[in-house]
């Protein structure tokens, strides 16, 4: 089961970059980003929901109901917060507020799972290597040029608090339905809202940006699904600490595509992660 997340880890770090590169074009809206985003991401799915539909009518109970609300109304403020912060700022003084995302998810299971029973997993062989590994996370990328706390600081620590949010919520409710249908539910709900409330204009979309969405779509289905595949399948916390793998991905393909440097910080955090996850997964 620990190939599914680093696969998620491969698909986060390769639709990061992809999406940043497009989000920082002075051309680009962020509402109509926004909604371009989650249309390419319904259109990838749709084949596979022929192939992968499963719906168990527990997910109509009111309590459930409310529960996926939650997650729509989160996942909404988490990408405009989001998208917000990253056509404001510089990514690199970004990074921060982005890696706090997984020391928030761990923290937020910790808690729910302290009210809810059977959800969340409480093994310390992996709370506490996760924990480690968020911790190196975060201060592998903290610099005190980087600690400057406008708006666009804070909108990005907002955004990370949502998602995180978002996914620990979503436990609640995904044994409810296969990945990708809930996944394909999700999206379809906020590319609704999207339209209702943006109005976004899509007739002028040049065909290569469409290809680019459609592409950076079929990166996040990957991502997503193999995520909550993962928070099924070995838990949310397993999952995540995994997941940490994503950044020293990103440094390698910094490295080779963007011929950028990794310092050692980077280095030696990327050590201690990687320590971290065969730790918990072999021991």
């Amino acid at each position: 089961m620990i190939y599914f997340p680093i696969l998620g880890a491969i698909a986060l770090a390769g639709g990061t970059i992809l999406e940043r590169k497009i989000l920082k074009k002075r051309s680009m809206n962020i509402k109509k980003y926004h909604t371009l985003e989650f249309l390419g991401i319904v259109i990838v799915m749709i084949p596979l929901i022929y192939f992968f539909w499963k719906f168990n009518l527990q997910a109509l109970e009111l309590k459930n109901i409310l529960i996926f609300i939650g997650v729509i109304t989160a996942s909404l403020i988490a990408n405009m917060f989001t998208f917000y912060s990253m056509k404001g700022e510089k990514i690199n003084n970004l990074e921060p507020a982005k890696m706090l995302e997984p020391l928030f998810i761990i923290l937020l299971a910790i808690l729910f799972s302290l009210f809810i029973q059977g959800v969340y997993e409480k093994n310390t062989q992996v709370l506490i290597p996760a924990l480690i590994a968020g911790l190196a996370l975060i201060l592998s990328h903290v610099k005190k040029e980087h600690l400057k706390f406008n708006k666009y600081f804070l909108a990005a620590i907002v955004g990370s608090f949502f998602f995180a949010l978002e996914l620990v919520i979503s436990k609640l409710i995904l044994d409810f339905y296969s990945p990708i249908t809930f996944y394909f539910l999700r999206c379809s709900a906020i590319l609704l809202v999207s339209f209702i409330i943006f109005h976004p204009k899509l007739h002028n979309v040049e065909n290569k940006l469409k290809l680019k969405m459609l592409l950076i779509g079929a990166i996040w289905v990957v991502y997503r699904v193999v995520t909550y595949y993962g928070y099924i399948k070995i838990g949310i916390i397993s999952t995540t600490l995994i997941l940490m793998l994503a950044p020293i991905l990103i440094y390698t393909f910094a490295k080779i595509f963007l011929k950028e440097k990794i310092n050692a910080r980077n280095i030696i955090a990327s050590i201690i992660i990687l320590a971290c996850v065969l730790y918990a997964s072999f021991a």
